[in-house]
């Protein structure tokens, strides 16, 4: 084949596939693409109540250190570890021997000084009859009274001390200062404590009746909560609250009749059963969160524990209420880079895109500009069409739910917070503890009773077991109330202790 016929060749096959390519295109072309469905709600507008929830901590009222006024030996502790004590009740006893001495000292120095004071009046009557009389010189006389006055003075300074002395033989009984519920021991019982540094930590008491519950507010979402309230947007409580919005009026309201109320949502769902009042709110915004603190108290009259200092909850503010909010599902916005999106259904059925201003609550937005009530939007599968399609549309029905408070607080059914917490007490075993107490001795053995005996031997069985002497006994000796270092080993010669 020449070069001629070659080339003749290839331009013939090139036409012919320009000819199949162009009928195929204009087949292409000439096909339509089939009507999408999709499913579109009507837009509702309604009033809504502004439930929006933040992330919040539990702490308690009064959370305070117990500590040791007085220096000593940690001789007992009183209480269970965790457990709630009253206020009053006596936490840790130390070693009182000491004060005790130190109050019969003051106690004897004050004797003294009141029998002068007794000595010096005589004399100082005695001189003041005298001196009318002229019998005696003014300086006696004078000496007298100062006598007097000096005898008197050193009254009050050895009064002063018996007081003293009093005050640090209290302090050895460490009583808690609040209600509450008492921490783990920082001293174990035998160590010696001292008034000044960390040795004199003894435990923490937090008070939990009532509980405190911080959290924070956006700035933004204030801000929208105070614009909305003075354009009339929000309203906050109902029309016979409005009066108890005054700061005044609003902290002496119970909880329950307060126009706006905390709920604290716990980790299972439900809704603690007490309803709690806004008590703080911070004057100026944490420029590191750009946020507000506030502080809600909640009332804790059973003592329960469903809600404990450090936990971490959520809260809801309730009382606020939007007017007249424009509603749509979540499903039926589109996030994207230029802000969010609604697809608007006209009348000739086209997709229109339509930018809107929303905040989410629960799973609704709430819109703030946009759309109006009345407008068919799409509903869900957005990202399946395009703005300036036509569509195929079914149109569903779409109704704004509301949960019920009521159904979500504590259930009382089955076992609650404050059963479990007696049936764990009742089976908890008492963890008190006590040193030996080595002072009740010089007690015949036969006239000391079961209860006059020291506790340590009544509490270690082990202490009343004896070795058996292999020799005879002895004849009796008199026996006295051993202390508990040698209760267990008797004397040689003597009967077993246990054998009495």
């Amino acid at each position: 084949m020449t070069y001629k016929q070659a080339f003749s060749a290839a331009v013939a096959a090139l036409t012919l596939c320009a000819f199949f390519a162009s009928g195929c295109s204009k087949e292409t072309g000439t096909a339509s693409l089939p009507t999408p469905a999709v499913n579109a709600i009507t837009v509702v507008q309604q009033d809504l109540p502004w439930d929006i929830e933040y992330p919040a901590q539990v702490a308690g009222s009064l959370e305070i250190q117990i500590r040791a006024q007085v220096g000593g030996i940690l001789q007992a502790r009183l209480y269970n570890e965790g457990e709630y004590v009253t206020a009053g009740t006596q936490l840790f006893q130390i070693d009182d021997k000491e004060y005790k001495v130190a109050l019969e000292k003051a106690q004897g120095a004050l004797a003294q000084a009141q029998a002068e004071e007794r000595r010096t009046k005589r004399t100082y009557s005695r001189m003041k009859r005298l001196r009318a009389d002229n019998a005696v010189s003014q300086q006696d006389y004078d000496n007298a009274l100062s006598a007097y006055e000096t005898a008197q003075a050193n009254v009050k300074v050895a009064q002063a001390g018996v007081s003293d002395a009093e005050i640090n033989l209290g302090y050895t009984k460490v009583t808690a200062p609040i209600s509450g519920i008492a921490g783990k021991e920082a001293q174990s019982v035998g160590s010696l404590i001292s008034a000044s540094g960390e040795s004199g930590f003894l435990t923490t008491m937090v008070q939990i009746n009532p509980l405190y519950v911080n959290f924070s507010m956006p700035s933004r979402q204030f801000e929208k909560l105070a614009a909305g309230f003075v354009s009339g947007q929000i309203a906050i409580g109902k029309e016979d609250q409005q009066d108890k919005l005054d700061a005044g009026k609003y902290r002496q309201t119970p909880a329950e009749n307060a126009p706006i109320y905390v709920e604290v949502l716990l980790n299972n769902g439900k809704i603690y059963p007490q309803k709690g009042k806004i008590i703080f709110f911070d004057s100026t915004e944490n420029t590191q969160t750009s946020s507000l603190a506030m502080k809600a108290e909640f009332a804790n009259p059973n003592n329960s524990r469903a809600l404990m200092p450090g936990q971490f909850v959520r809260v809801r503010l309730v009382g606020a209420m939007y007017k007249n909010a424009i509603l749509i599902p979540s499903s039926a916005v589109l996030n994207t880079a230029q802000g969010m999106l609604a697809y608007v259904i006209d009348a000739n059925d086209t997709v229109v895109a339509r930018p809107i201003q929303a905040q989410l609550q629960d799973d609704m937005y709430i819109v703030t500009d946009g759309l109006k009530a009345g407008d068919r939007i799409m509903s869900e599968g957005l990202i399946k069409v395009r703005p300036g399609q036509q569509v195929q549309v079914t149109m569903k029905d779409f109704q704004v739910t509301q949960t019920d408070p009521a159904e979500q607080t504590l259930s009382k059914d089955g076992r609650s917070v404050a059963s479990l917490e007696e049936e764990i007490e009742s089976a908890e075993a008492p963890d008190t503890q006590e040193l030996p107490d080595e002072s009740q001795t010089a007690a015949p053995a036969e006239s000391a009773t079961a209860d006059e005996q020291p506790a340590a031997q009544t509490a270690a069985p082990a202490a009343e077991q004896t070795v058996e002497q292999p020799s005879a006994p002895a004849e009796p000796q008199p026996q006295t109330a051993s202390s508990a270092d040698n209760a267990s080993v008797p004397a040689a010669g003597q009967p077993a202790a246990a054998g009495k």
